[in-house]
């Protein structure tokens, strides 16, 4: 529990130093769904409390860094007294007009997918949705991280190559940055490594983009 002590605390390190860059959306994968059904209950029961106690202290930090706190997931089944805290803080941060910090719990983007499809079957079988007038918007209001932008970055500690299940839909044209770094080291030096080599690249968005020198890319 040492390395997951740590890494919550490097939570508000990297969640100020993103605040002091001007990024307006930083999202932490703190829990996959497949962590949450497949890890020791011992240790789940451990990370919540880790949890809870992180959103109940963290609230001065939000506050005086005007950031907007938001938890997505299949949060209905955390434990009722992590949730509660959980809200709590949503609550009181809600009227921040700063950047937004989002922690993914019990989350899994092939959950949240389904999720978003049952929600626009549902309303498509009360009358309130016409099947034909579904398109990419329609999809991306029903997904836990509906108003939010999608994945301009996607950072992957430890040197794993593959997103595990992290905003599929999101993270449709995200530039990835894969580091050796853990995430209890991963701080804002790190970062801002991260940062620059995203600044190096030329997003394309499957269209082809001609330099200065007209040269295609």
């Amino acid at each position: 529990m040492v390395g997951h002590r740590t890494g919550a605390g490097r939570v508000r390190e990297i969640t100020t130093a993103c605040t002091r860059k001007g990024i307006e959306h930083l999202t932490l994968y703190a829990l996959s769904a497949e962590n949450y059904v497949r890890r020791p209950a011992s240790e789940i029961d451990a990370l919540m409390e880790l949890l809870r106690q992180y959103t109940i202290d963290e609230r001065p930090t939000l506050m005086e860094n005007d950031i907007r706190f938001r938890m997505i997931g299949r949060l209905e089944e955390l434990p009722a007294g992590v949730l509660e805290e959980c809200r709590n803080t949503e609550r009181l941060t809600a009227g921040n007009s700063g950047r937004a910090l989002t922690i993914a719990v019990n989350y899994g983007g092939r959950a949240e997918i389904t999720d978003a499809a049952r929600a626009l079957a549902d309303e498509t079988r009360a009358g309130t949705l016409n099947p034909d007038e579904i398109d990419e918007e329609t999809v991306g209001r029903h997904m836990y991280t509906a108003g939010m932008p999608d994945v301009d970055l996607l950072i992957r500690t430890a040197g794993e190559h593959r997103i595990s299940n992290f905003l599929l839909w999101q993270a449709w044209y995200a530039e990835l940055y894969i580091t050796d770094v853990l995430w209890p080291d991963f701080d804002e030096g790190e970062l801002d490594k991260a940062i620059q080599d995203y600044t190096r690249r030329t997003r394309k968005f499957g269209a082809v983009v001609t330099d200065s020198e007209g040269h295609k890319g």
